[in-house]
């Protein structure tokens, strides 16, 4: 039997195991170390298995990971997320639809210290539908609205997925940081302009709020500053060059646990939380790259990943056809596969083929991101929602899935102007200092 043909099987079975709900860590174990046995033997499948998890685990630039998830936990125990969404709700509350642009925007600010988008959607979620729920906003706008806005905790820095991107392709994690900042506000526009559009074809379903005077506006922006001071100095300091991302991850879980401190907001249960998610959540995605960099070297092994470039390219469709060949394939998996695991399972085919088409593989790890997010509320699976869900549970899952489709579109949109423009996520890493 060829190389090919055990690959093939491999894909098969790893499917396979995930409908059946296998982890996609264990799952990429299982193939990578069966098929790497059956094409070279026990002992290379045994070295690529010890090997691979050592090396990850070792791999110090991944402290980045519990870090920045530290500081995401910290910030969401000690209120922080509650004033982020007070503040954009005293500001543009009043407006038609206002409660819902609210929750993006404190979706987008939360998203900047967790870096997850469950983390975002569930924080912002429990603050915000309440509040929709008393204004009698309908439950497909309030619901779409925090499916959607929480996708951001995956492209605005920090990011767990660019982590992933960078650690699978050998990119600057810094720069991947960076890149994603002015997409991540492009896309948070294009969220406010959605919620615009539905909210003037059936204002029923996004009425106007209270107003508020300026003094409340002045006072809600003073509670909101902290968490802009860290994002500005983690970030910020990022692209000056002042800390590498590894030590701006440090200084920001510093910075947000003596803020938790000042306010008193960590009592034990708080802080029992916060470590316990931290750790389930830092080990989930050291199990997928552990599963990856097994599976990865099983895929070579097959010249799967080189046929298919060779194919690709050989194609009359040109460059940009191409592209949106990938983008459209990225979209349908997104459709039934959790992001992680498309990032990491896709990664080994698609990257070669983008190096071989002369894209910057920076600019990719934002658009692949972007594709990422859509698949987070997309049916059947769409994660984010199934989060809402469980936030929301008395209303109806068609209910949430018709709701997020305003911003899936917007993320269409997104997707489209970046491919047009790539320079709009390339001008802050070719700006920033090393």
């Amino acid at each position: 039997m060829s190389v090919t043909a055990i690959g093939f099987i491999g894909l098969f079975f790893l499917f396979l195991f995930l409908i059946l709900r296998m982890p996609v860590a264990m799952a990429m174990l299982v193939v990578g170390f069966v098929g790497t046995w059956v094409v070279n033997g026990t002992i290379p499948a045994l070295t690529s298995l010890s090997g691979e998890a050592f090396e990850i685990i070792s791999f110090s630039e991944l402290t980045v990971v519990p870090l920045f998830v530290l500081m995401g936990n910290l910030a969401g125990v000690s209120g922080m997320s509650r004033d982020l969404y007070t503040a954009a709700y005293k500001w543009i509350g009043h407006f038609r639809g206002g409660l819902a642009s609210a929750t993006i925007a404190g979706c987008a600010g939360f998203a900047a210290m967790s870096g997850s988008s469950i983390a975002a959607a569930v924080t912002m979620g429990r603050v915000a539908l309440p509040e929709m729920k008393r204004f009698n906003y309908s439950d497909s706008l309030a619901t779409g609205a925090v499916a959607a806005g929480g996708t951001l905790g995956i492209l605005i820095p920090p990011s767990t997925g660019m982590i992933i991107y960078g650690i699978l392709t050998e990119q600057s994690i810094g720069k991947l940081f960076m890149a994603g900042i002015i997409p991540g506000l492009l896309l948070t526009t294009l969220f406010l302009f959605a919620i615009a559009i539905v909210t003037r074809l059936k204002p029923e379903k996004g009425p106007a709020g209270p107003r508020t005077n300026m003094r409340e506006k002045i006072a809600s922006l003073r509670s909101a500053g902290t968490i802009v001071g860290v994002v500005l100095v983690t970030i910020g300091g990022i692209y000056v060059g002042w800390f590498t991302p590894v030590e701006a991850a440090g200084v920001g879980a510093f910075l947000v646990m003596m803020i938790a401190l000042i306010r008193k907001e960590l009592n034990w249960q708080r802080t029992k939380f916060v470590v316990f998610q931290t750790l389930r959540t830092t080990a989930t995605v050291f199990m997928i790259l552990i599963g990856a960099h097994v599976f990865i070297p099983f895929m070579a092994l097959t010249e799967i990943p080189e046929d298919l470039v060779k194919f690709l390219v050989g194609l009359d469709v040109g460059d940009l056809g191409i592209l949106i060949i990938i983008l459209v394939t990225y979209i349908a998996l997104g459709t039934f596969l959790e992001g992680l695991a498309m990032l990491v399972l896709t990664l080994p085919i698609v990257y070669p083929l983008i190096l071989e088409l002369g894209l910057s593989p920076i600019w990719f790890g934002v658009v692949v991101v972007i594709v990422l997010e859509m698949g987070l509320i997309s049916p059947p699976v769409g994660v984010n929602v199934f989060v809402v869900r469980g936030i929301a549970p008395d209303v109806p899952m068609g209910t949430i899935f018709r709701g997020i489709w305003p911003f899936w579109f917007a993320m269409a949109a997104c997707l489209a102007i970046l491919v047009a423009f790539p320079d709009i996520a390339l001008f802050l890493p070719d700006t920033m200092f090393e």
